[in-house]
């Protein structure tokens, strides 16, 4: 018997290891090659194509349009699966790829018909962008030929790889107006919802401006002076978590030559982002000539797309951060109104379509809101949203040039930070922004409608060489209190990351990129700090039963770091706080299909009133008092940790609940591939509200320090690799740098890899 288990055993073995070697053979079949020679009718002159050894591409091309088709041919060898998804989701394609269980997400795309305008709108394009994206194209086309078998992520859908066409990059920019600008318009809607069933006091209220505020010149908004609003007696109540939708933005600042020891101007910028595998960004350099003058960029990409979103060419470098600016108005419709319908076709893998019904307006797509017709007008959906034009930072040479070019730029409207080799910085809003004149976060009137929504804002403020020679952004109010007026709330962060940034600021008064590296990672807790005197005079009224917890929060360390539980435990009693109080809210809206997730960052003045002044009809049901109500908060709090994570205090450390999990998207489907797709999970040391910002699967998804002229020193970190193929080397070169917070050189190191693409004469 002994001897027929060791013979089971041993076939077992010999299975999993044959089985192992076909997924890698299969996986193997399908690696690019990163060595050899080609040519290709697209290019007029020769491209070469090298990687150094963190899978960098560095291009070199004797014109832009070579160039794209050189970055395109990289994108296609690495992330063509990554720049699909884009394209599909915003679109409202993916039910192609994965059948039904994507619909309801293709339809909530379809809504607003991103395939059409691309396609519209390429044809509207300059002759020169458009022969640019054919060149982009075609390298991508040519690269993924390259490869010469389907990768796994095709193989396991059993969908057809489609062309890339140039329409395909217009749609990628259209995902980043999705990702970054979709809360706008629904934390409106929720807005509208909530002054329909409360009245505009509690709109009021729970928007109240925060204490937390750092725009450029110091001004503050006006202090709300309401009183609370009384919460109907006849309210239900039922318990809710109030999910919190991921802040979409970033940090970057910069200051001038007078902090910095040699002339120039120094930038720091990180974008904050979902992060899986592959990560969002590819790192590039574009080596090419222009108007006979030669040029270098270097910086990051977006697959998909033939710019540098994020870099430097020596004579300036630029980030962004995002503008939260009021860029989407619900319009109130009457029974008067015109609308008419449309069907969208959804394509399913088996051929058949599922139909979209589809109301529309003059004003834009019709949705219902508490049982009314409201249309919405968003910035997106207008003509001017999307172009090519962001490609001109490329060829700026100063600050000055990068200003005037901030108002013809079509992409989500961002906080543009530049800085020059002459040693200037600057700050503008770059993007589309409506020329209207009075945003709102309520519904307008087809009366009140303006006709100025099809032009783009050409007058916008802007801060270049302020007197302290600093400049700071960081998703909060940038501009004034009266320009505020002008572009309106679209989601603001509440300011209290970017005044932890503009304070560390103004502690120093010399700055090299060590010195920024150090700030990115600046995790200190000031935001929670008066959180964590209010749990701690909770406990101290029953020292005996809670002396554990007291121990741990006096031992906090006041930051969001790694081994620190009375973190964790002050950031769930607030949260969970939050989700006590605001629960009947959150039941009557979920009554109508909304919620105040998108508003749940407006929230901390308003708790800290209600705290404070403690009112009748905001006490839960559950607790006869307030004191006894706060109790309960982290009586829940405790709860949900030890069902999460057990009793053993040990497991409830921040970088254990906070633990970073960078995954592959088919890892949860097929979890016996998550080893080999999944990047290393890492301890988690950040949090919001402070510049390291960092959750589960969120954060700085590259972090960028530069000066121009002395790009030596520069910094581009990134969580993750390269390439979106597991047994490639450049897979994960990179991560352990991010997650170790070295200074990861911009500029490329030695290639070792290359390819060489000459042109090929077409035939006729």
């Amino acid at each position: 018997m002994l001897r027929l288990i060791k013979w089971l055993v041993l076939i077992v073995l010999i299975l999993g290891l044959a089985a192992t070697a076909i997924v890698y053979g299969i996986l193997s079949l399908s690696l690019p090659a990163i060595d050899g020679k080609g040519r290709s009718q697209a290019i007029t002159n020769e491209v070469r194509l090298g990687r150094d050894n963190l899978g960098q591409a560095v291009i070199n091309a004797s014109n832009r349009n070579d160039a794209a088709y050189g970055l395109g041919f990289a994108h296609g060898q690495d992330r063509f699966f990554q720049m699909d998804l884009l394209r599909r989701n915003a679109a409202g394609e993916l039910s192609e790829l994965f059948g039904e269980a994507a619909l309801e997400l293709d339809k909530k795309m379809r809504f607003h018909q991103l395939r059409k305008r691309s396609a519209s709108i390429v044809e509207q394009l300059p002759l020169k962008d458009q022969a640019l994206l054919q060149s982009y194209a075609a390298g991508v086309n040519e690269g993924l030929a390259q490869v010469g078998f389907v990768s796994f992520e095709y193989l396991l859908t059993g969908a057809k790889q489609k062309p890339w066409r140039s329409e395909d990059s217009l749609l990628v920019i259209y995902s980043m107006y999705l990702d970054l600008q979709t809360a706008t318009f629904e934390r409106d809607q929720a807005l509208i919802q909530i002054a329909d069933i409360y009245g505009i006091d509690m709109v009021k209220f729970i928007t109240q401006p925060s204490p937390y505020q750092a725009p450029l010149d110091g001004s503050q908004l006006p202090a709300y002076e309401q009183g609370i609003p009384e919460l109907p007696t006849q309210h239900s109540y039922v318990y809710h978590r109030i999910e919190a939708n991921q802040e979409r933005g970033s940090n970057n600042w910069a200051v001038t030559n007078q902090l910095t020891a040699n002339n120039a101007a120094l930038l720091s910028d990180d974008m904050h982002l979902s992060m899986g595998v592959p990560v969002i960004w590819y790192r590039a350099q574009l080596n090419y000539q222009y108007a006979d003058h030669a040029y270098q960029v270097t910086g990051v990409s977006l697959p998909g797309a033939p710019a540098i979103v994020v870099g430097t060419n020596n004579n300036i470098a630029w980030g962004f951060t995002n503008g939260y600016l009021d860029t989407a108005d619900w319009v109130a419709l009457t029974s008067s109104s015109e609308t008419w319908q449309v069907t969208e076709q959804i394509a399913l893998p088996d051929g058949r379509f599922e139909p979209y019904l589809l109301t529309m307006s003059e004003y834009g797509p019709v949705r219902d809101i508490n049982g009314k017709q409201f249309a919405l007008s968003w910035v997106a959906h207008m003509p001017y949203a999307v172009d090519m034009n962001l490609l001109q930072l490329e060829q700026a040479k100063t600050v000055d040039d990068a200003l005037e070019l901030a108002n013809d730029v079509g992409i989500p409207v961002q906080n543009l930070m530049v800085v020059d080799s002459q040693g200037n910085a600057a700050w503008k809003h770059m993007g589309a922004i409506p020329a209207r004149k009075t945003p709102s976060e309520l519904a307008v009137s087809e009366a009140d409608y303006s006709s100025l929504w099809q032009q783009n804002e050409s007058a916008r403020p802007s801060v270049k060489n302020p007197t302290d020679a600093r400049l700071w952004t960081g998703n909060s109010r940038v501009v004034s209190a009266t320009d505020d007026l002008r572009f309106g709330n679209g989601g603001y962060a509440m300011g209290a990351r970017s005044a932890q940034i503009r304070d560390r600021l103004f502690a120093q008064n010399h700055f090299d990129e060590a010195d920024f590296n150090t700030l990115q990672h600046d995790n200190e807790a000031r935001f929670l700090k008066s959180w964590h005197t209010l749990l701690l005079s909770q406990l101290n009224k029953q020292v005996d039963t809670n002396q554990q917890y007291i121990t741990v929060l006096n031992d906090w360390q006041a930051c969001a770091c790694s081994d620190s539980i009375g973190y964790t435990l002050v950031r769930g009693f607030r949260d969970e706080i939050i989700n006590i109080v605001f629960s009947p809210l959150q039941t009557r809206l979920k009554q109508e299909a909304g919620s105040l997730r998108y508003i749940k960052r407006d929230l901390e003045p308003a708790v800290w009133q209600l705290i404070k002044q403690q009112p009748t009809s905001w006490l839960s049901p559950d607790y006869t008092s307030w004191d006894e109500q706060l109790a309960g908060a982290f009586t829940k709090t405790i709860a949900n940790l030890t069902n999460k994570f057990g009793s053993n205090m040990q497991n409830w450390r921040w970088g254990v609940v906070n633990e970073l999990a960078i995954e592959h998207p088919f890892a949860q489907q097929i979890p016996q591939l998550s080893k080999l797709l999944n990047m290393p999970k890492a301890p988690g040391f950040g949090d919001s509200f402070m510049p390291a910002v960092q959750g589960p699967s969120f954060g700085a998804s590259q972090r960028f320090i530069a000066q121009p002229g002395h790009l030596e020193n520069a910094v581009m970190a990134i969580p993750g690799g390269q390439s979106g193929h597991p047994l490639s080397p450049f897979y994960r070169a990179g991560f352990n740098d991010y997650i170790e917070a070295k200074l990861t050189p911009l500029l490329p190191q030695a290639v070792n890899h290359q390819i060489v693409i000459q042109p090929q004469l077409r035939e006729f």
